[in-house]
C-alpha cells in the first residue's frame, strides 16, 4: 500500500500519520514521498562483493536510487542525506529468484489478495530484491486469478519486486510431474499462453519439448519475448537438440523431473553439462541436488550460465508440518517438502541466502565469482542492463550479509527494507 503524501504545513498533523502508518506495518519512513527531492545515502565501511570485483572498505554512493558511484579505501568520501555504516559486512547486489511458489503459508497461485505482499517482505528477508513469481500445473481460469493478484503487486509492490512471472506448466510431460497436479496437465497452447500473458507480463515458461506442438510453441514463445525453459521433460539429447533450433537455451530445476545422464543416452542433464550455452537452474539446499553434485556442475558449467533458484513453497520462512502446493498435500520435515501421496520432492524452503552460502561452502571458489549466479545471470538472461552489479549507473538494489550469510540489510532502489 502507497501512503498519501501528508501536507508539510501541518508537522504534527503528519507525525501523527506517520505513527499511524508504522504501526499497521505499511508504512516505512525510509518511503516518504520527497515531493521530487533527489536523496542521496551513502553506505560505507562496505566489503563490496560484485561480479569480477570485491572491494575491502569500499564505500557506496546512490543518488534517487541508482547507484553514482563506488569508492575505493582511502578515498575521499561525499556527503549524503544518510549514511549507512556497514561495519565491514559484505554488501551484495540484490538477488533475483526466478523460480518460487510462495511462502509465508501463501502460494503464488491463490486467489488470496494478501498472498503477494506476504510472499514479497518475506522474500525481502532472504535478500530477494527482485522476482518472478512462479505458478504451477492449474487450469486456466485458476492461472489468470493468481496473474491479476501478480499485477496488482507488481504495479504496488511492498517488498521485493515483480520482473515477470514464471509459468511452471501446465504442459509437462505426464511421467515427469515432480509435484505438478495431474489433473491439469495439456499439451503447449499459444493462445492461452498470449491469454495469460496480457493479464500480466510472462517472463519465462517451462515445459516439456517432447510434447505435440511444443517446437513451434518454441517460436512463438520467443517471438512473444518470453524465455522457452525445459523442465519436468523425458527428453532425449536429440529432442533438446531439436528445441535448441527454434531457440531454446535453457533448463528447468536442473536435474530436477528430467532425462538423467546415461552412458548411452546423455539426456538432458548430459546436454546441460556439455552446452556451453545452456542455461540451468540449480537449486542448491543439497536436498534437490547433493553437495557433490553441486561441485561437480559448477567444475564443469560456466558460471556466466547458471542461475541459482529457492523452488520454494508456501511453508518457506515457516515451521516444519503439513501444507500443500497446487491442490497435493505436502509434509515439511528435516528440511524438505514432499508430497504426502509419494514422497516426491514438493519445491523446497530454502532461501536464496542460504543458497549462495551452501554454493560457497560446497565449491570453495571466490565470492566475486559466484555472485553473478544470483542476480546477473538472471537479469542478463532477462535483458535487463541495471541489474546485477553494484556499479555506477545500476539500480541501488543491494544485500548486506555478515560472515555466515545472514541478511543484516536490503536495498531496493536505495531505500532501507529491513
Amino acid at each position: 500500500m502507497r501512503s498519501k503524501a501528508v501536507p508539510k504545513t501541518n508537522p504534527t498533523r503528519y507525525r501523527q500519520c506517520t505513527e499511524t502508518l508504522r504501526q499497521i506495518g505499511d508504512f516505512k519512513v525510509n518511503n516518504i514521498p520527497t515531493n521530487g527531492a533527489i536523496m542521496t545515502l551513502l553506505i560505507k565501511n562496505a566489503t563490496v562483493i560484485t561480479p569480477g570485483i570485491k572491494m575491502q572498505d569500499a564505500a557506496i554512493l546512490v543518488e534517487d536510487g541508482t547507484i553514482r558511484r563506488v569508492f575505493n579505501k582511502g578515498e575521499e568520501l561525499p556527503k549524503s542525506d544518510d549514511v549507512f555504516d556497514a561495519a565491514g559486512q559484505m554488501v551484495v547486489p540484490g538477488f533475483i529468484d526466478m523460480h518460487f511458489h510462495g511462502a509465508m503459508g501463501y502460494e503464488t497461485t491463490t486467489d488470496d489478495p494478501k498472498a503477494m505482499p506476504a510472499i514479497g517482505k518475506a522474500k525481502i528477508l532472504e535478500g530477494v530484491t527482485d522476482c518472478c513469481p512462479t505458478t504451477l500445473t492449474l487450469s486456466e481460469e485458476k492461472l489468470a486469478k493468481a496473474l491479476n493478484h501478480i499485477e496488482e503487486y507488481r504495479k504496488a509492490p511492498t517488498g521485493a519486486e515483480v520482473i515477470g512471472t514464471h509459468l511452471e506448466g501446465p504442459y509437462v510431460n505426464p511421467e515427469c510431474l515432480g509435484a505438478q497436479n495431474p489433473a491439469y496437465q495439456r499439451n503447449p497452447d499459444t493462445a492461452e499462453i498470449k491469454r495469460l500473458n496480457a493479464v500480466s507480463p510472462v517472463s519465462v515458461i517451462t515445459y516439456a519439448i517432447e510434447l505435440p506442438g511444443a517446437l513451434q510453441f518454441t517460436e512463438d514463445l520467443l517471438a512473444m519475448g518470453i524465455l522457452p525453459s525445459c523442465g519436468h521433460s523425458n527428453a532425449t539429447a536429440a529432442q533438446f537438440q531439436d528445441g535448441s533450433r527454434r531457440g531454446l537455451r535453457r533448463l528447468t530445476h536442473f536435474c530436477n523431473q528430467m532425462t538423467k545422464l546415461h552412458h548411452r543416452e546423455i539426456g538432458l542433464v548430459g546436454t546441460g553439462l556439455c552446452r556451453k550455452e545452456v542455461y540451468i537452474e540449480m537449486i542448491c539446499d543439497k536436498i534437490h541436488l547433493c553437495p557433490d553434485m553441486i561441485d561437480l556442475i559448477f567444475r564443469l558449467k560456466n558460471l556466466d550460465h547458471i542461475i541459482l533458484i529457492t523452488d520454494a513453497m508456501e511453508a518457506s520462512h515457516l515451521q516444519p508440518g503439513k501444507y500443500q502446493i497446487g491442490g497435493l498435500d505436502v509434509i515439511v520435515k528435516d528440511g524438505a517438502a514432499r508430497l504426502a501421496s509419494n514422497g516426491a520432492l514438493a519445491g523446497s524452503i530454502l532461501h536464496m541466502n542460504d543458497a549462495l552460502k551452501n554454493v560457497f561452502e560446497v565449491t570453495g571458489l571466490p565470492l566475486e565469482e559466484l555472485i553473478r549466479t544470483t542476480s546477473l545471470n538472471q537479469a542478463q538472461e532477462l535483458g535487463i542492463s541495471d541489474l546485477g552489479r553494484i556499479e555506477a549507473g545500476f539500480r541501488a538494489n543491494m544485500v548486506v550479509m555478515d560472515n555466515d550469510f545472514k541478511v543484516k540489510q536490503v536495498f531496493l532502489r536505495g531505500k532501507k527494507q529491513i
